[in-house]
């Protein structure tokens, strides 16, 4: 199809609105996320496809991984479904893929910089279109939802099972702390632009991606024993979402995870926020019982090879 052509960087504020318009589910943060896509980590080849009247938008990059690449958001404002424009833009998106030599395309995220770590399985079209053009479903992942104000709400101390979980809430931040005291450590703030040490920690102990993460988030708090790094939390690096955390090896029954959760979502609440999503949870049980979460997003991730 004629008439998609690169965004030009003026055009990122409208096309944060069209995303806005175009992302029922998702449309308070589209335009932050919009922004967070066009500012990726120094290095990652990327790319925004746009239609000739900005009914729609396609961005695409390359991965980490050798001839791996991403189709990272797709939206088309509603007046201007049912044309073929989607299906157009993602495979405008797979022709660029394919000239900087991306061999597998992947509908899924691209840490540390993406939208979604899959496509929303509420977003129905979305996954009609991914699977009409052969592309095959390799994970799922979820996300927990704290509400922050029952959050904030409770008792300090443990008490009746949260509503949408089933779990009593687990120790007091108060509890956490005196054990952390009691084991030499500390939780202290990491302003940005303080971050050196943090970030050296989350990359030598998991990877780049969360290290970029720390280094770029909104707020990072992390606990430390004489001199010693022992965990990190963070939040905003993803807009509106908390993640990455991390405790090391040796510090791990503390309650290092819990102290740094609840300072983070603190923070979020203060900002304004009403609810805080936790992206990509491993460990349902931890989120449940700490501050009352829920899962409720589930994403299908895609790929297929394209010649």
């Amino acid at each position: 199809m004629t008439g998609i052509r690169v965004a030009a960087p003026g055009e990122m504020p409208a096309i944060g609105e069209l995303a806005r318009e175009a992302l029922a589910l998702d449309a308070e943060e589209a335009p932050q996320l919009v922004a967070r896509l066009a500012a990726p980590p120094e290095g990652r080849a990327w790319t925004a496809l746009v239609t000739s009247g900005l009914e729609g938008v396609v961005f695409a990059s390359t991965s980490s991984i050798p001839g791996v690449g991403h189709v990272d958001l797709l939206a088309v404002r509603p007046p201007a479904r049912c044309r073929g424009l989607g299906r157009a833009l993602v495979v405008a998106a797979e022709g660029w893929l394919r000239e900087h030599g991306v061999r597998e395309a992947r509908l899924a995220a691209n840490p540390p910089c993406y939208a979604w770590p899959g496509i929303d399985v509420r977003y129905t079209p979305a996954i009609l279109l991914a699977e009409s053009l052969g592309y095959e479903r390799y994970r799922v992942a979820w996300n927990m939802t704290v509400d922050l104000a029952e959050y904030g709400a409770r008792d300090a101390s443990a008490g009746p099972p949260a509503a949408r979980t089933g779990y009593a809430w687990g120790p007091s931040e108060e509890d956490d702390l005196a054990r952390l005291a009691a084991a030499g450590a500390t939780v202290r703030a990491a302003p940005p632009g303080g971050r050196d040490e943090v970030v050296a920690f989350a990359r030598e102990n998991w990877n780049d991606a969360w290290a970029w993460e720390a280094e770029h988030a909104t707020g990072c708090h992390y606990a430390v024993r004489g001199g010693e790094i022992l965990g990190f939390a963070a939040w905003g690096a993803r807009p509106l979402w908390f993640g990455p955390m991390g405790t090391a090896e040796s510090a791990r029954g503390l309650g290092v995870g819990s102290v740094l959760l609840r300072r983070c979502l603190r923070e979020m609440t203060a900002a304004g926020q009403r609810t805080a999503q936790i992206g990509w949870v491993g460990p349902l049980a931890f989120y449940a019982k700490t501050a009352g979460a829920w899962v409720e997003r589930a994403f299908w991730l895609y790929n297929r090879s394209i010649p």
